[in-house]
């Protein structure tokens, strides 16, 4: 049975100082899903989801919930509630007084609220906790007490901004899961807003790619790492190769000096594109044997793989592999068909990936290193 929509944007744009945040966005998400707005800061995802709860209105465009227009609903009367990145916790309050609140709020009756909290700190992992001061409490167990306060009224729409970024690598990948866990137990929707690509791809049903206030794409964690759909989708989701080709013909692409067969057709004959090959999908092979071949200029150890650095025609290519080369040698690469995809150009061709901006940014770490910790702004 196909889901039903339970939230739909039609044309939202959103303007602060004259400056677009939305630009005509047009979203629906299906009830029961688990989906993430996925982008860089200031793209408009935090926005998004921001409207969505109530907290801001759109200049133009219309929210709608299980059908009914919304606009002017405020967020207390919205079947919605957020989790927010600083969790906002009452400090005076203990762990059960804090999910309790919003129930207590709504007028409802105590022998009701004790069984409905305790039964969201179980949720949560935090059965035993009830008495807590929640100043004593581990980041990571001030998050399920957030979340627990989210969840305990019952909404049909879970709103998250950003919850883990706060927690440190280990715990945030344990939150993930936990997440993960909680949506499939409970049923509710969720809306996840990250600028972490890893976390999107390991939780999502469905991930909205966003940038300068605009949706790039929208599909499954697999359909948006395998084809994506411009460089800037490419280069944001995972490491690339983005180099500039033409399609020659239907199923044969040419770059980087040589023609190769790939899966894609549709394309105007010799049409400039951007070729997308993923560091993972190309095979080291002797150096006369290589469609292409290059000297190793970087290798690096990253536990599970290599990753290495290859000038080809002043292009870096990035490869990840299992298999050992030492820097200076001569190798060649094999690519199949399957792993070369093809993207049409976009106001992002040239912008991203084309591992020729490697160097680059060993340059201006250089510029970095060298200026005073205090001159340096993190953006």
């Amino acid at each position: 049975m196909e889901q039903t929509k339970i939230i739909d944007l039609k044309n939202i744009s959103k303007s602060y100082n004259g400056e677009t945040v939305l630009n005509d966005i047009n979203l629906y998400i299906r009830d029961k899903e688990f989906v993430t707005l996925l982008g860089p800061s200031g793209c408009g995802k935090t926005t998004t989801l921001r409207i969505i709860g109530g907290f801001e209105t759109p200049d133009t465009g219309d929210i709608y919930f299980d059908g009914v227009k919304i606009n002017d609903v405020p967020p207390y009367k919205r079947n919605v509630n957020t989790v927010f990145q600083r969790y906002a916790l009452f400090p005076h309050l203990n762990v059960f007084e804090n999910v309790a609140f919003g129930l207590r709020v709504a007028k409802v009756k105590e022998k009701e609220i004790v069984k409905r909290v305790k039964e969201t700190l179980e949720l949560v992992n935090l059965k035993g906790f009830e008495r807590r001061s929640v100043a004593t409490l581990s980041g990571g167990q001030q998050q399920r007490v957030a979340i627990a306060r989210a969840l305990v009224n019952n909404p049909k729409v879970l709103l998250l901004d950003e919850p883990l970024a706060a927690l440190d690598l280990k715990l945030r990948k344990d939150m993930q899961n936990e997440l993960k866990a909680l949506h499939e137990r409970t049923g509710i929707t969720f809306i996840y807003v990250t600028h972490d690509q890893e976390e999107a791809l390991s939780m999502s049903d469905t991930i909205v790619v966003m940038a300068n206030g605009k949706i790039q794409q929208i599909g499954t964690p697999t359909d948006i790492y395998n084809e994506p759909k411009n460089a800037f989708v490419a280069d944001f989701i995972g490491e690339s190769n983005i180099l500039d080709g033409v399609m020659t013909e239907d199923f044969l692409a040419k770059f980087a000096g040589h023609e190769f067969k790939c899966l894609d057709k549709g394309f105007e004959k010799n049409e400039p594109v951007d070729i997308v090959v993923r560091p993972e999908d190309i095979d080291i092979v002797k150096a006369e044997e290589g469609m292409l071949k290059g000297t190793v200029t970087s290798v690096t150890f990253k536990g599970v793989h290599w990753e290495i650095i290859v000038d080809i025609q002043n292009f870096k290519w990035m490869i990840q592999t299992t298999d050992y080369c030492a820097l200076g040698s001569v190798i060649g690469l094999s690519i199949d068909p399957d792993a070369i995809h093809v993207m049409k150009k976009s106001e992002y061709s040239d912008m991203f990936g084309a591992y020729s901006s490697y160097s680059d940014e060993f340059d201006e770490l250089s510029v970095a290193d060298s200026q005073p910790a205090e001159e340096v702004k993190e953006e």
